[in-house]
């Protein structure tokens, strides 16, 4: 019987009528990829001269830079979406002397939950009574912040879950090295990455992708305003930590668990084989020491492409604690790309999710 679900994070709600997948052509597809042209592929060992000059590396025997012999690589967005303070500047100038992203430090917002936009908007508003004006309808204000390339790994796959485990944890510790250093002068920073063309990549070689922002988004600043009513309302207890607590207890959403981390098919999924690994521990940022859950991220990325017949469409960020979070923790959503948004998805914003998440779980525990 088709339910709708109240995402206990988010406070989305979520339509879950598993029924659905059993019409015809219903059930969810994962036709495999091209493999990739080495020869056309920026991203390959041997290719640094087509990306812009690398702002980190890790070079484990100490090779040159822009050049073979790394494991990871971060370069500037070609195309980047938000450009430094001077846009004059080259990419590789986002830096200043002191490490941090001087672009971001200057953009920065003094309230961290609204957008600079917003605050553009209110003040033209105020700026004077009756109907407001085009200019105030219609408020803008320059893209500043850092937009930057991680490449994953020399090898030239498709997936995280194509790479070997050490590779991807290698992967994940350069995230969080980038993250840590634009958190010293950003709102809020996001990295996401994107898996082959349906899911946005437009390089299909796997990498990641960090936006520093100016601002807290908007369904950021909504979470951290829920982690903050749940800790106020049970005397500090920590709202992702209580809701793992009680997932581990039930078992029925549980995909893995190992000792950093806890592998899970959110109880309000908005679409087919979501999952969400979370610490074993609340933690609020992602970028501080402590676990990574890299080993947990690889398994549940291989046991999707093992259910799937190959590493699907998919989109996964990290959600870190955002500026003025004293109540939060952070995780890993995966979001496959099997079923395509229509009508409903589009005109309300809900979603409408046709693989129960329990039912989900069983077949990635199985895979």
């Amino acid at each position: 019987m088709p339910e709708i679900r109240l995402d206990p994070i988010s406070g989305d709600r979520v339509i879950v009528a598993g029924e659905r997948s059993e019409r015809p052509n219903g059930a969810p597809s994962c036709p495999p990829p091209p493999e990739i042209d080495r020869d056309s592929d920026p991203f390959a060992e041997g290719h640094e001269d087509r990306t812009p000059p690398e702002l980190y590396a890790d070079r484990p025997d100490g090779s040159v830079p822009n050049g073979p012999g790394w494991r990871v690589r971060v370069v500037p967005n070609l195309y980047p979406a938000l450009l430094p303070q001077d846009a004059g500047a080259p990419a590789g100038d986002a830096l200043s002397a002191t490490g941090a992203p001087a672009s971001v430090a200057a953009a920065r917002a003094d309230d961290g939950a609204r957008s600079a936009v917003s605050d553009v908007a209110a003040a033209a508003v105020a700026a004077k009574p009756g109907p407001p004006s085009s200019s105030e309808l219609f408020a803008s204000a320059p893209a500043l912040g850092a937009h930057e390339v991680i490449v994953n790994g020399p090898q030239p796959v498709l997936s995280l879950a194509q790479l070997p485990v050490e590779q991807a944890q290698a992967a994940m510790l350069a995230w969080r090295e980038r993250m840590r250093l634009h958190a010293q002068a950003s709102s809020y920073v996001q990295l996401i990455v994107n898996e082959r063309r349906e899911a946005g990549a437009s390089l299909p070689h796997t990498h990641a992708q960090l936006y520093a922002l100016p601002f807290v988004p908007s369904s950021v600043a909504r979470e951290r305003e829920r982690f903050n009513a749940h800790a106020n309302r049970t005397m500090g207890q920590n709202l992702l930590g209580d809701l793992l607590q009680e997932e581990v207890r039930l078992k029925e959403r549980i995909v893995a668990i190992d000792e950093e981390a806890v592998l899970l098919a959110p109880y309000a999924s908005k679409l087919p084989y979501q999952l969400m690994l979370v610490p074993r521990r609340p933690a609020l940022r992602f970028e501080d020491h402590g676990p990574l859950g890299a080993k947990l991220l690889h398994h549940g990325l291989t046991q999707l492409s093992r259910l799937l017949g190959s590493s699907p469409p998919l989109n996964l960020w990290i959600r870190t604690a955002p500026r003025g979070a004293e109540h939060f923790c952070w995780r890993i959503d995966v979001m496959p790309r099997l079923t395509h948004l229509a009508g409903l998805e589009l005109s309300t914003g809900l979603s409408l999710n046709i693989v129960a998440p329990e039912r989900a779980a069983a077949l990635l525990r199985n895979a």
